[in-house]
Formats: structure tokens, C-alpha cells, sequence
């Protein structure tokens, strides 16, 4: 345009830009120097309950809060990011079911529940029941995890069959005895009579120093038939090799199972040990 300023400004051998945005974008101050540009926030990775226990750590101030302002800070804080329509549902959905799940292992729970929505953190209860009874099943996890180190093979197998098939496995065989107390099961882990998953499971009794290493994880892998994935349980542990080498992406991911889970599934579903527990009722202030 003859006399004025065209609105185009040129970038590139054949790109244009408008000039105004183009001014804008490059007076832009740049940053000082050892100064990091901000960027977007980005999903912290934390869950529904991680985000609860945040919040009220934060802003409870030792009392409980409702599940929709945890929901609301949450989300105001960016530590929460979901796309579903209804995150105060889905928070206390996940809330009361770690509540529940926590119980039925005989472990203390992190969150308690106040009546009416309002929830707590167990920390903030002091050394009351709820405590004592904390440090009661620490004990009886301990003596339990003990008790499996000295059981003969044969009782550890019966042990680990009857777990599996309260864990809903089908068609469980023991298909070969190693010399280090350990055993390999085959059966077809099934839920709700829908969804059927052929298992391969490596068991092994070891004590609780010496743990699981890659190559274990690598056999078990190597082991699998067609269709069929893989799960390790031992009474001790896994080593950081393992552990990377069982979720590797590229390859038929191995489930892990280690002594701690093991006794704590042990106790949710009864084996080797009873229930004891008081229920205990508090007066609703509000009724």
C-alpha cells in the first residue's frame, strides 16, 4: 500500500505475519539472565486422595472439612486435575473407599470420616482407640509375615492357593517346586464373571533381606504362554531393578506382590488371622 504501512510483515522466505501482533511478540521483554520462563502449570500426577490429604495438611487447620471445599481448594490449587463432570463425587467416592479398603486390611486409615460429608486426617486423633489399635495390628502384621518364613513348603503353597482363590483365581495349579521354598502357579484370574486373565505367578519364600532382582523378573516374563501375564509374590522385597525391568513399556508388563502386600491381603481376606474390631459411635452434635 503506497504511502502507508502494509499490515503484513514478512518472517520468513514465504511467511507473512500481521504486524501488529508480530511488534508485540518480538518487544516482548526477554527473560533476565538465570531467570527460568514461566510455563503452563502441568498435571502434578497427584490422585483424588493425595489431593484430600494436601488440602487438609494445608488449609483443615486440624479440623475436618467438607468434601466439596476440599474438592474446590483442590482444584483452585491446580493440584487436582481431572476432566470429569463431577470431582466432589469422585473425591469422596476414592475417600470413603480407601477408608474401607484401609479397615478391611487391619491398617490404619489416613482419612476419617466426620458425619454429613465432613472428613479428617487419623494423624490429627492423637493416641486415642484408633491409635492403640494402629500399633496392635503393626504387631500382629509383624508375627504373621514371621509365621510365613517358618511354614513348611506345603503349608506355604496351601497358604498362597487359598489367597489366590479368594482373590478370585480360577483353576489354580501348582505346576513346579523350586528348592528356595518358592513354587510357579498357573490358574485364570476372573472378575465378575466377565473379564477372565490367564496367570502365570512365581512364588517365592525368601527371607526378608534378599530381594527379588531383574533377572527373576526377566525368567518369569520369558515363562509366559500366549495370552498369559505374569505376577511375582514373595515374602521379602524388590530391588529397584526389578521393579523398572517389571514395568518396562515395550514389553508384557509383571504384577509385583511383596512381603508387606502380601500379609496385608492376607489379613483382608481372613487367612491367618481373625477380626476384633469395636465399632465405635459418637453422638451427632447436630441431631
Amino acid at each position: 500500500m503506497k504511502g502507508s504501512k502494509s499490515p503484513f510483515v514478512k518472517t520468513g522466505a514465504q511467511t507473512f505475519a500481521l504486524r501488529d501482533s508480530f511488534k508485540k511478540k518480538t518487544q516482548a521483554a526477554p527473560p533476565k539472565a538465570g531467570q527460568v520462563p514461566k510455563t503452563p502449570s502441568s498435571n502434578t500426577g497427584l490422585s483424588f486422595t493425595d489431593c484430600a490429604q494436601k488440602v487438609l495438611e494445608e488449609f483443615g487447620g486440624k479440623k475436618p472439612m467438607h468434601y466439596k471445599k476440599i474438592t474446590e481448594k483442590a482444584l483452585g490449587k491446580g493440584w487436582l486435575v481431572t476432566s470429569g463432570k463431577t470431582p466432589e463425587a469422585t473425591m469422596y467416592a476414592q475417600v470413603i473407599t480407601e477408608i474401607k479398603r484401609q479397615q478391611k486390611r487391619g491398617d490404619r486409615p489416613r482419612f476419617v470420616q466426620h458425619g454429613r460429608g465432613y472428613v479428617g486426617l487419623s494423624q490429627w486423633m492423637g493416641r486415642g482407640l484408633a491409635f492403640q489399635i494402629e500399633q496392635h495390628n503393626q504387631q500382629v502384621r509383624k508375627a504373621l509375615r514371621n509365621r510365613l518364613l517358618a511354614m513348611n513348603p506345603g503349608e506355604f503353597e496351601e497358604l498362597i492357593s487359598q489367597l489366590l482363590a479368594e482373590m478370585g483365581f480360577e483353576m489354580v495349579e501348582v505346576t513346579k517346586l523350586s528348592g528356595d521354598g518358592g513354587f510357579d502357579v498357573r490358574g485364570t484370574l476372573v472378575v465378575g464373571d466377565v473379564v477372565r486373565i490367564k496367570m502365570a505367578v512365581q512364588v517365592k519364600k525368601w527371607k526378608l533381606k534378599n530381594n527379588i532382582l531383574a533377572p527373576v523378573v526377566q525368567q518369569v516374563r520369558g515363562s509366559l504362554g500366549a495370552h498369559e501375564q505374569g505376577l511375582i509374590i514373595t515374602t521379602s522385597d524388590f530391588s529397584s531393578g526389578a521393579v523398572k525391568e517389571a514395568a518396562q513399556a515395550d514389553k508384557t508388563p509383571i504384577a509385583l506382590m511383596n512381603g508387606e502386600q502380601l500379609v496385608m491381603l492376607l489379613m483382608e481376606h481372613g487367612i491367618g488371622v481373625h477380626r476384633s474390631t469395636p465399632d465405635l459411635f459418637e453422638i451427632d452434635e447436630e441431631f
